[in-house]
């Protein structure tokens, strides 16, 4: 009877903890599924076979849109390396030329 008695006045509290922790996978569950909405992800069922949402006119042209931006900017990073070579190729070639540009200069003016 002792032990029955320790227990009873803490049934109420493993009650509430337990209702709690339920309520709280419950939120995450639904804050999970809402967070999936809202970034696109793919849904999944009961048994783990997907549930995607249907795909409108409108996500079309954004993923068009969206390839076509992709594209633009990879041809212009691609320029842009381009361009980067040429500077580096004028500032690495220039000290080089110039120092051959002196040299060429001095031995004219030893010459004359």
């Amino acid at each position: 009877m002792d032990s029955a008695a320790a227990i009873l006045p803490h049934i109420p509290w493993m009650i509430a903890g337990g209702l709690a922790l339920g309520a709280v996978g419950t939120f995450g569950w639904i804050h999970t599924t809402r967070l999936k909405i809202k970034h696109g992800y793919p849904l999944e069922g009961m048994w783990g076979q997907s549930l995607k949402p249907s795909t409108d006119g409108q996500t079309a042209e954004r993923v068009k849109l969206l390839t076509q931006e992709n594209a633009e900017l990879r041809a212009e990073l691609g320029s842009m390396k381009d361009r980067l070579n040429n500077v580096e190729r004028i500032v690495t070639d220039s000290g080089f030329q110039l120092t051959h540009e002196f040299d060429r200069l001095r031995e004219e003016k030893e010459v004359n």
